[in-house]
């Protein structure tokens, strides 16, 4: 099962190369990620297979890792209007998106308040 991890580095070079190097060195492949910055800190949300082996992993390189939440991985077509037709699907179910982005093989991450609906929902 997929999960979304919430990590809050300090904005500095470097801070994502570590979060890679880690992944990379344990074998952990990371299939999707959102990272921004403000106010002197990160806010990266990253998609990986194994929770509890990624969670360690990290844990071990001193990346703070503040959340891990179960996700909807579901498919999308690369073609206009895809996300807003997935999203309707989910909104017209009465299920909030708290947050989504994309991932590594035409795929999208959806944190939503009802997993299980939501994957029920779209197939997953």
């Amino acid at each position: 099962m997929h999960k979304d991890f919430t990590l809050i580095p300090d904005d500095h070079p470097g801070a994502l190369a570590r979060l890679g190097e880690a992944c990379g060195k344990a074998e952990i492949n990371i299939e999707g990620i959102s990272a921004f910055t403000g106010g002197g800190k990160g806010v990266v949300h990253v998609l990986v297979p194994d929770a509890e082996h990624a969670l360690e992993v990290l844990t071990e390189a001193g990346l703070d890792v503040r959340a891990a939440r179960d996700v909807v991985v579901t498919d999308i077509p690369d073609r206009p209007g895809a996300m807003g037709e997935v999203c309707r699907q989910v909104a017209d179910a009465g299920i909030n998106i708290e947050q989504a982005y994309l991932a590594t093989g035409g795929r999208m991450v959806l944190v939503v308040d009802d997993v299980e609906q939501a994957r029920a929902l779209l197939g997953r």
